[in-house]
């Protein structure tokens, strides 16, 4: 071939977007819900954005563990056995599964509330071994100051719960901090699995002046129950989880879990170009949303303050 043609087609290859390798993510989440599906989507999105195509280079695995920590055990061996280039745990129970099935498969969490309590990590900004991820830790003292922007009366919050689930337990510690602060009471009512959600928020009736659900996925995979019980007993009822107002909740202020997916899978195509995980710090989600529900707030009764709706993101009629 003549120099010049060479030059051209040199600088033709490099002008050209570099294929992507055929890869395999593998994706297990403690359950299905809007929040996490959300995430699932982020993640596949921005892979697809970076030349990871399902069907063509890309083969996204993804198994649900349908709430059941066992399951979650299972599938997380399953997936270290199968050895995929990266394995995306959704959620702390999944993420503490797969942590303890391999020590080699590079590993990308998200949706974790509190990494170094649940022992997925031991330094947020040097992880180490084969893990990093998104911290998606609540703003406990901003969820308290809105409670009490919509309900300046409130004297006592009910902590609706997985008392089994690690970042709720963390996130407990942290509201019991801020309630004192902001001169609050919290009042604990657990529920094991989602059969007991309903019969956990009826025992916070006559204990709280207003429930909190924190994002729990063994809570808001049964939202619906919990919604029934404030709505009979005009108990207002708040979540962490931005997805869970269309369902019922009066308001929340979060993140968007579609973002969150997306800022996980920036980390995930980090990994697949070669960067070791333990040399990624943990990151913590960015940005939030305010969005609340009139609707529910009147079903609850409880009229929102124009403050809170000329300033929400989002609001549900």
């Amino acid at each position: 071939m003549r120099p010049i043609l060479l030059a051209l087609a040199a600088t033709l290859a490099l002008s050209l977007p570099a294929k992507a390798d055929n890869v395999t993510v593998a994706v297990t989440a403690i359950v299905e819900h809007p929040a996490l599906d959300a995430a699932r989507k982020g993640v596949l999105d921005v892979l697809t954005a970076a030349g990871y195509k399902e069907g063509e280079n890309l083969k996204f695995l993804f198994e649900s563990a349908q709430g059941n920590p066992a399951t979650a055990a299972q599938i997380a061996r399953q997936f270290a056995g199968d050895e995929p280039n990266v394995i995306v745990p959704i959620s702390t129970p999944s993420a503490q599964a797969v942590v303890s099935a391999t020590r080699d498969i590079p590993v990308v969490f998200t949706a974790v509330s509190d990494p170094l309590g649940a022992q997925l990590v031991k330094n947020m900004d040097k992880p180490g071994g084969n893990v990093t991820g998104l911290s998606d830790m609540s703003p406990v003292a901003e969820h308290l100051a809105l409670i009490k922007e919509i309900l300046p009366k409130v004297k006592t919050i009910g902590y609706l719960y997985n008392s089994g689930e690690a970042n709720s337990v963390s996130l407990l510690a942290v509201l019991k901090a801020e309630a004192e602060k902001a001169g609050l009471t919290v009042v604990e009512s657990a529920a094991t699995k989602s059969a007991e959600v309903q019969g956990a928020a009826r025992a916070l009736v006559g204990r709280a002046d207003a429930i909190y659900i924190p994002t729990d996925n063994t809570i808001i995979s049964a939202l619906e129950g919990a919604v029934a019980v404030a709505e009979e007993s005009k108990l207002p009822l708040f979540t962490a989880d931005t997805d869970s107002v269309s369902r019922g909740s009066i308001a929340a202020l979060g993140f968007n879990y579609y973002d969150v997916g997306k800022q996980t899978g920036e980390i995930v195509v980090r990994v697949l170009k070669g960067e070791n995980p333990g040399d990624i710090a943990v990151k913590t989600a960015a940005g939030s949303d305010l969005v609340v529900n009139k609707a529910a707030a009147a079903k609850m009764g409880v009229t929102l303050p124009e403050s809170v709706l000329k300033r929400a993101n989002k609001v549900i009629e």
